[in-house]
């Protein structure tokens, strides 16, 4: 039932996105550029301002983030795992998942209320990561001119980062007078910010009426390392983590739970924005949020053993 409950609010969305993609090809690339610089600094206020900034936000923010850097440091480091995944954008998307626009749709289903500030914290963690890093890895080499010329982009693509952006302003609403009245106002628009972004996914698949069964069968073959690594990788690093620290079983369901969400939309909109692999990104993000239908009902049963 909350599976189909899920589907009930994704179709939709991804119907009208792919019939606006029929179209008009270039208007995800219209939309996802004000997404970036006024959406999702809006959403992720919203999301934060009605979560709350409080200690359990910021421990399953951290475990995120060495869940994360755990994997993305094997990508890099480890040949055998590099091997498998070298492609950076895939890379990307084998480590950052849908936790804003799909992980946490799935814990207001499939869990108790109170594990939702554990999905948040996952997916904070993971969105200052994501949007932080992601533009700058995403960078032509060749336009990096020296270790300096990096780090000035670095400390630029922190600070200009849409979820540090959203941070900054979630702390300054949180500590003026009208704190409640502006988290009821916001509300709103991080909600609408879901639905276009998932809009702009269905703009993507838009390329499946071009493609033959061939084509389909290629795309799936370049980017199946990164799915599994994505869908049963990152969830199983989460997972030991989450029993090494004896973390009570609730968070570790929202966790593990967020970790084995699909492939971020922010890698689409990140690869979009950088004109680099966005047909990688665009079948990594569909074909996971697919296999995602079957495989997050899977973990909870293992969680739940």
């Amino acid at each position: 039932m909350e599976i189909i409950l899920l589907l009930s609010e994704l179709i939709p969305c991804l119907l009208i996105g792919y019939l606006l993609g029929r179209f008009k090809e270039n208007l995800s690339l219209t939309i996802s550029r004000p997404l970036i610089s006024y959406g999702i600094p809006i959403s992720l206020m919203g999301i934060l301002l009605k979560s709350g900034l409080e200690l359990p936000l910021i421990e399953s923010a951290a475990l995120a983030l060495v869940a994360i850097g755990f994997l993305m440091t094997m990508l890099n480091r480890l040949p055998s795992v590099n091997n498998l995944i070298q492609n950076r954008t895939l890379q990307l998307g084998s480590a950052f998942g849908n936790t804003g626009y799909f992980g946490i749709p799935v814990s207001l289903a499939l869990l108790p209320d109170h594990a939702l500030i554990y999905s948040i914290g996952f997916d904070l963690g993971a969105t200052l990561v994501i949007w932080s890093l992601g533009p700058i890895l995403l960078t032509d080499p060749s336009k990096v001119l020296s270790s300096n010329r990096y780090w000035k982009n670095f400390i630029k693509g922190i600070f200009s980062s849409p979820a540090v952006k959203g941070l900054i302003g979630a702390l300054i609403i949180h500590s003026s007078p009208w704190d409640e009245q502006i988290t009821d106002l916001l509300w709103i628009p991080s909600r609408v910010v879901i639905v276009l972004a998932l809009v702009i996914v269905g703009m993507r698949l838009s390329w499946l009426r071009k493609a033959n069964l061939s084509r389909i069968k290629n795309q799936i073959t370049s980017i199946k390392n990164a799915l599994i690594m994505k869908l049963v990788g990152l969830p199983v690093i989460m997972l030991i983590i989450s029993s090494a620290t004896r973390l009570p079983s609730v968070m570790r369901e929202a966790l593990v739970l967020q970790a084995a969400a699909p492939t971020a939309i922010s890698i689409l909109l990140i690869s979009q924005a950088a004109s680099r692999d966005e047909k990688e990104a665009t079948s990594l993000v569909v074909f996971s949020t697919i296999t995602a239908l079957i495989s997050i009902p899977a973990w909870l049963l293992i969680l739940r053993l």
